[in-house]
């Protein structure tokens, strides 16, 4: 249930009724937008049949969300999330964000080098894992802690933000000390125990659809993040699993516009998971501009055939340029900067 306040609705008012639906046993989640506060009354809506809070002081109108997703719909937040990363790096404005680095942090020379160089090219957030959850118990599985604190030392060089995956909610602590973003990774995106838990944080997630999910488990998956109190929370399509074998997974476009148009949260793409194919990364990621996404995800490394991690999919220094320099010319015709 939404309940709208009226434009000239006062504080006071606001956290009268706050209070009330407190008193009623649920939820209560505030969102203050430019012209309209709206406040989103989470738990059994029944109660509010038979103690209505429509005529209290303040109360514009109480609107119902059919949306099995309530916080992370349109219905309760018209407005598109903004997540502010600090320095002026923010997700879901205006400017087209690239987030770019290599699959796995594999050592301290091979990050630094990396982060230098797309510093350089004017990226401004470092991706990079330093857990690495592998299909194959005897793939490379990250460097743990010593690969986060590489992490940092390369965002205090070159002073880029970074993101890196959270795999267990045991090191949500510890890897939230490191990084300016939480992934949670397509593997994880039913994992509920870890969505509560970076609920529970004061840290940007970034959320990876699930292999096999739908839009909707997506959008449920998020719900469980924001009802835990972090509103900081973007999305990433990152391509699905049909029975199409030319490419790693597929890419689901659509998926994008239908997201931005259910929900005010911020899109992401990764072309790189999504199609697994190098020479496919530069038109998937135009396409992912056009369709509306906030911003790429994209794995470059300066040797990709030492690699230990996707190294037949990552972008050299080299052809990454190239793909930066097309963006830039493109986001205007999207009424974005880049």
């Amino acid at each position: 249930m939404i309940i709208v306040f009226n434009p000239a609705a006062s504080e006071e008012e606001v956290q009268h009724v706050v209070d009330r639906i407190t008193e009623l046993g649920m939820t209560p989640h505030l969102s203050k937008g430019v012209a309209r506060t709206l406040l989103g009354a989470i738990g059994d809506e029944k109660i509010l049949d038979s103690h209505p809070v429509d005529a209290m002081p303040g109360v514009d109108r109480v609107i119902p969300v059919m949306r099995p997703y309530k916080l992370a719909s349109r219905e309760f937040k018209p407005e598109a999330t903004v997540i502010d990363l600090g320095d002026g790096v923010t997700i879901g404005g205006e400017r087209f964000e690239i987030m770019a680095g290599p699959c796995a942090v594999e050592g301290r020379t091979q990050t630094l080098e990396i982060a230098e160089i797309l510093s350089g090219l004017g990226v401004r957030i470092l991706r990079g894992g330093a857990f690495k959850p592998r299909t194959s118990p005897y793939s490379f599985q990250g460097l743990g802690e010593e690969g986060l604190k590489i992490l940092a030392e390369a965002r205090e060089k070159t002073g880029m933000k970074v993101i890196t995956e959270l795999v267990d909610a045991e090191d949500a602590s510890m890897v939230a000390e490191y990084a300016d973003v939480l992934q949670i990774g397509a593997r994880n995106m039913a994992n509920f125990a870890l969505l509560q838990r970076v609920g529970e944080m004061n840290k940007p997630v970034m959320l990876k659809r699930g292999m096999s999910s739908t839009v909707e488990e997506l959008l449920l998956a998020a719900e469980y993040i924001l009802k835990g109190g972090n509103q900081q929370v973007m999305l990433c399509e990152r391509g699905i699993k049909t029975f199409e074998t030319a490419t790693r997974n597929t890419f689901d476009i659509a998926a994008i516009p239908l997201l931005k148009h259910e929900s005010h949260l911020p899109v992401i793409a990764d072309p790189s998971h999504a199609t697994g194919v190098l020479h496919l990364i530069p038109p998937v990621s135009f396409a992912s501009m056009a369709a509306g996404a906030d911003g790429l995800m994209v794995e470059v490394h300066n040797h990709p055939d030492q690699a230990l991690c996707d190294g037949p999919q990552a972008v050299p220094p080299g052809p990454f340029k190239e793909l930066l320099l097309r963006i830039r010319e493109l986001a205007p015709a999207m009424g974005r900067t880049a």
